[in-house]
């Protein structure tokens, strides 16, 4: 389709042809990953005291409290030295034999991400000092500095927050438990989010029993706390807006500043060929996302990669105008109760609020 064409009845579309996910390939260096280790734009202005518990969920008005009492401990000097940090508001002056991490536990949707931004935000340190990022992102950083650099580069921080923590695999059972352990020899705090036990880690996607020392040594790190509701982003909201035509998908495409087009099969290839750890920057700058022609995904690994660019281009709020199946048809019957299933509601639940955001991009 032409930069000039037009529907029947309509004036011609604007004159910028959309842009294309698939034609973009992003190189995104060492230091970018270093520097853009903070909450993503979507969380940039949370705080404690904008995070709205339900009323219902008393877990939730008390991980505020837990969470807003772990920051204020992370004043002062590094743990490391002299002046070491309280941790849950302990008075001793000597390292704790406890944790020295808060794990935030629950279901999709409960506000766990929002909690962890709010907590580095509110932890008395620079930003220098403090390293936010999903675990895909924290094990990239690995992946591009190795492991001796990672450490150095991160064990003078009073703060890691790591969102998103889930083991999908031996290699980063054993890496994370590494790097976690060396960094807390360091005296770095730690908190993560998960919708998953951190002693169940790892279990229904690979012989966790196997690695059971290592999963072990990883809960070691966290003080577990529980957070129940319901997922927010549909509490008291209707139901996500149905697929639209492919003519209306094009057609604001064309009519939306920054707006990507792809056919949806084409984009699942493309994912295929740039790391997950580059979808971030595969959505710089967009103002919106148009896919056509949506379908079931055809396997798990496939899957996988679809659910870490529904994070990302949520952590960006960028809108998502899609034809073909419903989001909530994505992932079948067997993914839906298989191991990753905490994965895929949680990017239905996102894809479905960023289709809500981009109900005013159709013309009525």
């Amino acid at each position: 389709m032409s930069s000039s064409t037009a529907f029947p009845g309509q004036s011609p579309l604007a004159e910028t042809a959309p842009l294309s996910l698939c034609a973009r390939e992003p190189r995104v260096p060492a230091d970018r990953l270093v520097a853009e280790m903070v909450p993503p734009p979507r969380f940039d202005s949370v705080r404690f005291d904008t995070y709205v518990p339900d009323p219902n969920q008393p877990s939730q008005s008390e991980a505020v409290t837990v969470l807003a009492g772990f920051a204020a401990g992370l004043g002062g000097s590094h743990a490391t030295g002299a002046g070491r940090r309280k941790w849950f508001g302990s008075k001793k002056p000597a390292a704790p034999a406890g944790p020295r991490g808060v794990y935030l536990d629950g279901g999709y949707g409960v506000g766990k991400t929002h909690l962890l931004a709010s907590l580095w935000h509110a932890t008395p340190a620079e930003p220098s000092l403090k390293a936010f990022g999903t675990f895909v992102e924290l094990t990239n950083l690995v992946g591009a500095l190795g492991f001796q650099q990672t450490v150095q580069t991160l064990s003078g921080h009073r703060l890691l927050c790591i969102d998103e923590f889930e083991l999908d695999d031996p290699g980063d059972t054993v890496l994370v438990s590494s790097l976690l352990s060396r960094l807390v020899e360091h005296g770095v705090a730690l908190a993560a989010t998960s919708n998953t036990l951190p002693g169940k880690l790892g279990e229904g996607r690979f012989a966790a029993a196997d690695f059971l020392r290592e999963i072990q040594g990883l809960s070691a790190h966290f003080r577990p706390l529980r957070i129940d509701g319901e997922d927010y982003r549909h509490r008291g909201l209707p139901e996500a807006p149905p697929p639209y035509s492919d003519e209306q998908v094009t057609r604001a495409a064309y009519a939306t500043p920054g707006a990507s087009l792809d056919d949806f099969p084409g984009l699942l290839e493309h994912l295929a060929r740039v790391h997950p750890s580059r979808y971030g920057a595969l959505a710089d700058e967009l103002g919106a996302v148009c896919l056509t022609g949506v379908t079931a995904v055809p396997d798990q690994s496939t899957a996988l990669r679809l659910v870490v660019l529904a994070d990302r281009l949520y952590d960006r709020e960028v809108p998502v105008l899609a034809s073909g199946v419903p989001f909530d048809q994505l992932f079948s019957d067997e993914m839906l109760n298989g191991g990753y299933r905490k994965k895929y509601f949680r990017a239905i639940s996102r894809l479905t609020a960023l289709a809500r955001d981009a109900k005013g991009l159709v013309a009525q």
